[in-house]
C-alpha cells in the first residue's frame, strides 16, 4: 500500500513538473534575489532603485508620452476599422461570459483597489497639496486636479491594457497559439521566438506580475489597516498587516482553487454591486449637484486638453516638469508594468468577442465609470477640504475615511469601503495567481492548482518580508524599472498584430467601399 501511494505521489508530481516551464524557475530565482536584496539591505536596494527610477522617468518621459499616445491611437483605429469585425476566437464562437460578468472581471483586475485608494486622495493632492501649475485651494486648482485625474486613470491607462489583451486573445483563441506574451510576436520573429529571446520576454512579464501582486498585497494590507485604525482605533503596525495578509491569502487561494468561472466571477460581481452601492450612497450623501457639475465640466475640459496633456513635457519649466515626472510619467510606467498581468487576464475572459466590442468594453466603458467615480469621490473630498476639515496632513490610506467622517452615516460608508477594498484585494490577487500559473505552464488555460498555490504563497511571503524591512517602495521602483523594457515588447506586439490582422483583412475581404447610387 505504501508503495502504491508513493508511486501515485511521484506520478502526480511528475505530471505537474512536466507542465511547468523554464520561465517558472528563472523568474522564481530572480524574485528570490530581488527580495533578498530588499529584505537584508533595504536602504541599499531602495537607494539603487530610487536612482534608476528617477533616471528613467526624467530621461525617458518624452518616450513614454509618445508610446502611450500611439497605443491610444492604435486602439481607436481598430474600433472604427473594418478589422474590428474580426472575432477573438474561431468564426461564430460565442463569448464565454455575460457582458456584466465580463465587465466586472476586467474592471476588478484592471483598476479595482486603486480606485478606492486614490478616489479621494489624488484629486485632493492635486487641489490642496501639490497642484500642477496653479495655487493650492483655488478654483483653477479644482478644475486642474480633476482634469489630470481623468487623464491619469482614463483612456490612456486602459489602452495599454487593451492592446496587450487584444494581441493575446487574437493569437491564442483565433490562431491557436499558447497564451504567452512571446507567442504574440511570432508573425515578426517566426520560430526564433521559441528560443532565449521568447523566454526573456515571458520571464519579464512574469517578474512584473509577481512584483506587482506582492506590492498590491503590501499596500492593500496597509490601506485596510488604515481603515480599521480610523474606524476602530487599531494600531497601524506590522503585526496587524501580517494578519490581514494571511487572512486575504487564505481567501484568495480558496477562490483560485475553485476555478475562474466560480471564484473570480462571483467575487467580481460582488465587487461591482458593492462599488455601485458605495457610489450611489456618496452621490446622495455628498455634494450631489457639485458631483454632477464636476463630472460634466471635467469631461469637456479633459476632451479639450487631451492632446496637449498627451504630449506635455514642460521642457523650460523645471517645477512643472518634475510634477509631470512624478505623476504622469510614473503612471504611464505603472500601467505598462501591470499590462502583462491585466492583459493576460482580460484576454482569457474575452474569448469570443469581436475586436470592436472588446476595445469598446475595455477602453471606453471603464474610463467613463472611472471618470464618474473620481468626480464623486474627488469633488466630495475637495468640498470637505474647503468647507469643514483639513485633510492634507493625513496618510493616504486614511483620507477616504476622513472624508466619510464628515458625512452622514459615516460608519456605514466606511464599512462598505473596507469590504470593497478587501474583496477587490482578494480578486486582484486571485486573478494574478491565475495569470502566473498560466504564464509558467506554457500558456495553459487551466493551470494546475499547485502552481497557483505556489505563486499565491510566494507573493504573500514577499509582501510580508518587505513590509517587515520597509522595502515595498523599493520593490515598487523595481516594477517601474521593468516597465521600460516591456514598453519595447508592447511596440513589437502592435506591429505583430497589425501584420497578422492586415493579412486576415485581405483574406476576408474586409474593406470600406463607397456605395454607388444607381442612376
Amino acid at each position: 500500500m505504501n508503495r502504491y501511494w508513493s508511486g501515485l505521489a511521484y506520478f502526480l508530481v511528475d505530471e505537474h513538473m512536466k507542465k511547468i516551464s523554464n520561465v517558472f524557475w528563472i523568474t522564481l530565482a530572480l524574485v528570490v534575489i530581488a527580495v533578498s536584496f530588499g529584505a537584508f539591505a533595504p536602504e541599499g536596494f531602495k537607494s539603487v532603485t530610487d536612482s534608476m527610477q528617477a533616471f528613467i522617468t526624467s530621461s525617458f518621459g518624452w518616450y513614454y508620452l509618445l508610446v502611450v499616445t500611439s497605443i491610444v491611437l492604435f486602439c481607436l483605429f481598430f474600433i472604427v476599422s473594418p478589422i474590428g469585425q474580426i472575432r477573438l476566437g474561431k468564426p461564430g464562437e460565442k463569448p464565454e461570459y455575460s457582458r456584466i460578468s465580463w465587465f466586472a472581471m476586467l474592471f476588478s483586475a484592471g483598476m479595482g483597489i486603486g480606485l478606492v485608494f486614490w478616489g479621494a486622495a489624488e484629486p485632493l493632492s492635486h487641489f490642496a497639496i501639490n497642484p500642477a501649475t496653479t495655487e493650492p485651494g483655488s478654483q483653477e486648482a479644482f478644475q486642474e486636479a480633476m482634469r489630470y485625474t481623468f487623464f491619469h486613470w482614463g483612456i490612456h491607462a486602459w489602452a495599454i491594457y487593451a492592446v496587450v489583451g487584444m494581441s493575446l486573445a487574437y493569437f491564442q483563441f483565433r490562431k491557436g497559439a499558447p497564451g504567452l506574451i512571446s507567442s504574440t510576436l511570432r508573425p515578426i520573429f517566426g520560430d526564433r521566438i521559441n528560443g532565449p529571446f521568447g523566454t526573456f520576454i515571458d520571464v519579464l512579464a512574469v517578474f512584473a506580475t509577481v512584483v506587482g501582486v506582492a506590492t498590491t498585497l503590501g499596500f492593500g494590507a496597509i490601506q485596510i489597516n488604515g481603515g480599521l485604525a480610523y474606524l476602530f482605533d487599531l494600531p497601524i503596525s506590522f503585526p496587524v498587516q501580517v494578519v490581514i495578509i494571511i487572512i486575504v491569502t487564505i481567501l484568495f487561494i480558496a477562490s483560485a482553487w475553485s476555478g475562474l468561472s466560480k471564484g473570480i466571477k462571483y467575487l467580481s460581481n460582488i465587487n461591482i454591486i458593492l462599488a455601485a452601492i458605495l457610489l450611489v450612497l456618496l452621490v446622495i450623501l455628498g455634494p450631489t449637484l457639485l458631483i454632477f457639475n464636476t463630472f460634466t465640466d471635467t469631461i469637456g475640459s479633459y476632451l479639450q486638453n487631451i492632446v496637449r496633456m498627451s504630449f506635455q513635457t514642460a521642457p523650460v519649466n523645471q517645477e512643472f516638469r518634475s510634477w509631470i515626472d512624478g505623476w504622469t510619467i510614473f503612471y504611464w510606467a505603472w500601467w505598462i508594468s501591470w499590462a502583462p498581468f491585466v492583459g493576460v487576464f482580460i484576454a482569457r475572459v474575452s474569448r469570443g468577442r469581436t475586436i470592436r466590442e472588446f476595445l469598446v468594453g475595455v477602453l471606453l466603458l471603464p474610463a467613463i465609470v472611472s471618470f464618474f467615480w473620481f468626480s464623486t469621490f474627488g469633488a466630495t473630498a475637495m468640498d470637505v477640504q474647503t468647507r469643514s476639515a483639513d485633510l492634507t496632513n493625513l496618510l493616504t490610506e486614511e483620507t477616504l475615511f476622513a472624508v466619510f467622517h464628515e458625512l452622514p452615516f459615516s460608519m456605514v460608508l466606511s464599512i462598505v469601503a473596507v469590504l470593497l477594498v478587501a474583496i477587490f484585494f482578494i480578486t486582484s490577487a486571485d486573478s494574478a495567481t491565475f495569470v502566473l500559473g498560466m504564464q509558467t505552464t506554457y500558456g495553459s488555460l487551466y493551470p494546475p492548482n499547485m502552481v497557483k498555490l505556489t505563486w499565491g504563497i510566494s507573493a504573500s511571503a514577499i509582501a510580508m518580508i518587505l513590509l517587515s524591512a520597509e522595502g515595498l517602495d523599493a520593490l515598487q521602483n523595481a516594477l517601474i524599472i521593468a516597465a521600460l523594457p516591456f514598453s519595447f515588447v508592447i511596440i513589437l506586439m502592435m506591429g505583430s498584430i497589425y501584420k497578422a490582422l492586415h493579412i486576415e483583412q485581405k483574406e476576408l475581404g474586409l474593406h470600406i467601399r463607397p456605395t454607388r447610387r444607381k442612376k
